[in-house]
């Protein structure tokens, strides 16, 4: 009777089990991360310094300067010289671009603090002049800094031609002159000159390895030499068409210099008519290859029909061909028969009439070609499959624009991409926009 007067408070945890379901409620991720401290009782800030830092280096520049202020030891890593290494500067103006402009302030707090860090530089400036003054300025900060790779890129047009050519010689002076050990420069469409190029030579000749320093106009052939002469491990260039020479090729060549692995030429025309290209003699070439035997020669044809008539009348090692304007069956006829090294060949146009006679050649002579595309061209079905047929599965990477094919009596457009495939090996279509 004593047992049935006893009161049952409804809710009432039994001995043992309280502690055991309180634990339960609160500690969502203790069995998840095998912790027994409550997640709600967790000291984000005692973190060990290089947790933060591997957290810091996939967050954004914006997330990492917010995540700082969450605690003094998170603020501590965020000016750990690591995180500083590498740095792009974004300069634009906001009226006028779509970029995100690295706040004013922040540079200036890199500059007092960061700038003996910076290793990996590169600036990215929109269209505006001020915006390539401000990187220049910014440059001229860097007193301190040991940079070893260093990059300025237009994101439209070439800003950084406006800047007048006393303050961007000036910017790259301090930079040269201080770093002492830069190894890659990349600073196409800019007003670089003959005296910045010798005091870059003077400072980095046993360090720099990469020059990308293509439109421009104010380095001379003689500049230019001047950097192969005296900077023997350089193993990329690229340049213009014009300030390359047989006296280039040689110095590259010789036996103080290592191997060549890149050199990208870029041939442009702007005013039709009115620029005679030289001719590069076939020696020099000869004795660039027979020094770098495989080194890639790139060439980007920015041209009139009329402009080729200096090139590929000799035989030439270039590696990769890319034509952005239209060029004569005649140049495609004088391809195949001088450029035995060739591996890749795109032809954005060429005119009505069909190249199967030029793709035939091609394929004959050229044994190393493993890339083409075509873009408004003509090839008769018959004469593409007999390109591809001679070629064979050696040709990785086909881009055809559709139209470019023009069916005959013996392959229409749907038993091509069936003939085509089964000679490459793998399933293939023509494509009905350019990807290259």
């Amino acid at each position: 009777m004593k047992r049935a007067g006893q009161k049952v408070v409804a809710g009432t945890d039994t001995p043992g089990t309280s502690q055991t379901s309180k634990k339960q409620k609160t500690s969502l991720c203790g069995s998840e991360f095998g912790e027994s401290e409550l997640c709600t009782s967790m000291d984000w800030g005692s973190l060990p310094h290089h947790v933060i830092l591997r957290v810091f280096q996939f967050l954004t520049l914006v997330d990492r300067a917010r995540a700082s202020s969450v605690c003094r030891r998170w603020n501590e890593v965020f000016h750990i010289p690591d995180l500083w290494r590498r740095f792009e500067f974004e300069l634009s103006q906001p009226a006028t671009s779509y970029l995100k402009s690295t706040h004013p302030d922040l540079i200036q707090q890199i500059i007092k603090r960061h700038a003996d860090h910076l290793q990996y530089v590169s600036f990215k400036v929109d269209s505006s002049t001020e915006s390539a003054e401000a990187a220049c300025d910014i440059l001229s900060q860097l007193v301190n800094c040991s940079i070893k790779t260093l990059g300025l890129i237009s994101t439209a047009k070439p800003s950084f031609m406006n800047v007048s050519k006393a303050h961007f010689a000036s910017a790259l002076t301090v930079v040269f002159v201080n770093s002492k050990s830069l190894s890659s420069i990349k600073i196409d469409d800019t007003p670089l000159d003959d005296p910045s190029l010798k005091v870059l030579v003077a400072n980095n000749s046993d360090t720099l390895k990469l020059l990308k320093m293509s439109s421009c106009p104010h380095v001379s052939p003689a500049g230019i030499l001047c950097v192969a002469d005296q900077c023997h491990g350089l193993k990329e260039l690229a340049l213009n068409y014009y300030i390359l020479s047989d006296e280039l090729l040689l110095a590259l060549s010789s036996e103080k210099h290592v191997d060549l692995e890149h050199l990208r030429i870029d041939v442009v025309s702007e005013n039709p008519g009115q620029v005679q290209f030289h001719t590069i003699k076939k020696q020099s070439w000869d004795a660039l290859v027979k020094h770098s035997p495989k080194v890639n020669i790139v060439m980007y044809f920015f041209l009139y029909e009329d402009e080729f008539d200096a090139f590929f009348r000799e035989e030439t090692p270039v590696t990769h061909l890319y034509f952005g304007r239209a060029v004569s069956k005649a140049m495609l006829g004088r391809i195949g028969m001088n450029c035995p090294r060739l591996i890749e060949l795109v032809v954005c146009a060429n005119g009505l009439q069909p190249l199967d006679d030029e793709l035939i050649q091609i394929a004959e002579r050229c044994k190393n070609l493993t890339a083409m595309g075509l873009g408004e061209c003509e090839v008769t079905c018959r004469g593409f499959i007999e390109f591809v047929k001679m070629c064979g599965g050696r040709l990785t990477q086909l881009s055809i624009m559709e139209e470019v094919l023009i069916p005959d009596s013996d392959y229409s457009l749907d038993r091509l991409h069936l003939e085509v495939s089964k000679h490459l090996g793998r399933m293939w279509f023509p494509d009905m926009m350019p990807t290259w």
